[in-house]
């Protein structure tokens, strides 16, 4: 797919420079760097600037809420990699700050609108739940926000040695921990996951979890097992889902989808049959939607069917195949 990349989270050409996260010394170096840059994490919400909240903001590393540390999941700010001018850039968690006083009821929630302004930080900087503003974020800031969150995510999840059970330590950056008992090297973690694009004729196969806010349907999605291809996987949580068998499978596109730790394989299949038969177990709901009321849904006119979550992939997915530029 030639605009494969184009998805939200899609690669930008952030310069990693993963060679650098083993040499202690170097990254002790870039932090003390003037021009290096910290990405700011509170509670798995990002810190965002702009009348639109459509930035990343940037702290400095002097700022206490970076320098003072630890005050969230991880010891340290995490190495990203190096801007285009080459200016170091970190992310560090204050998951520890209480907001006392501040609105707290969207955490956790399926739609969080909330924004949390630290005392110590510049009015309008506040920490925004990823999803509402993902498709906002320049693509750059946009691969910068789901790397600083999946890691610190991951952090958050896995401070213990999986093979002792001993407390580990980070190293590589903020991409390793290490056990200081058994020697046990773990990294961070993506979990496969494949969404499809079920199509029949002119129509598109949608579904709906149970607790989704009334009238969302989306692409059907489901955990890739052990053992299994993309491909299998795609027939099987179809046929698991909706009951209905898929022929032919093809890769569109991937997506980063640090909610908290996936890789979203975007996949096009052409369904055999169109009688569905859904699993209440995994699924509230399928139905199978022409182009034409897709087109309507997209345009906030159906009266029934909203339109997927902009910045998802199955948003994207649906978009190209809308404009018939799946190829």
């Amino acid at each position: 797919m030639k605009k494969a990349e184009q998805v939200t989270f899609g690669g930008s050409g952030l310069k990693r420079a993963a060679h650098l996260r083993g040499d202690s010394e170097k990254l002790s170096e870039m932090a003390r760097n003037p021009a290096a840059r910290c990405i700011l994490l509170w509670r798995g919400k990002l810190l965002v600037v702009g009348a639109a909240l459509d930035q990343l903001a940037l702290t400095q590393m002097t700022h206490p809420l970076v320098s003072d540390g630890p005050g969230g999941v991880i010891e340290a700010p995490v190495f990203l990699g190096l801007s285009a001018e080459g200016a170091p850039l970190f992310a560090a968690d204050i998951s520890a700050w209480a907001a006392e006083g501040l609105d707290l009821t969207g955490l956790g929630e399926f739609v969080d609108r909330s924004e949390q302004q630290h005392p110590d930080l510049p009015q309008g900087h506040v920490f925004a739940e990823l999803r509402r503003i993902m498709a906002r974020l320049s693509p750059r800031d946009a691969e910068l926000a789901a790397s600083a969150k999946a890691v610190v995510g991951w952090h958050e999840t896995h401070r213990f040695c999986a093979r002792c059970g001993a407390a580990s330590d980070v190293s590589q950056g903020g991409w390793q921990r290490s056990c200081p008992s058994c020697g046990g090297q773990h990294f961070p973690r993506t979990d496969p996951v494949v969404i499809m694009l079920i199509t029949h004729g002119d129509s598109v196969l949608m579904g709906r979890s149970p607790g989704w806010p009334e009238g969302m349907f989306s692409l059907l999605a489901g955990f890739v097992e052990p053992g299994e291809t993309l491909e299998a996987a795609v027939r099987r949580e179809v046929m698991e889902e909706a009951g209905v068998p898929v022929g032919a499978v093809s890769y569109l596109s991937s997506q980063p989808w640090p909610f908290p730790a996936s890789l979203m394989f975007g996949c096009a299949g052409e369904a055999l049959s169109r009688d569905i038969v859904i699993d209440p177990v995994e699924i509230e709901e399928a139905m199978w939607v022409s182009k034409s009321e897709m087109m309507q849904a997209f345009a906030g006119e159906h009266p029934r069917l909203l339109p997927a979550r902009k910045g998802a992939i199955a948003h994207f997915l649906l978009q190209n195949w809308l404009a018939d530029t799946l190829d």
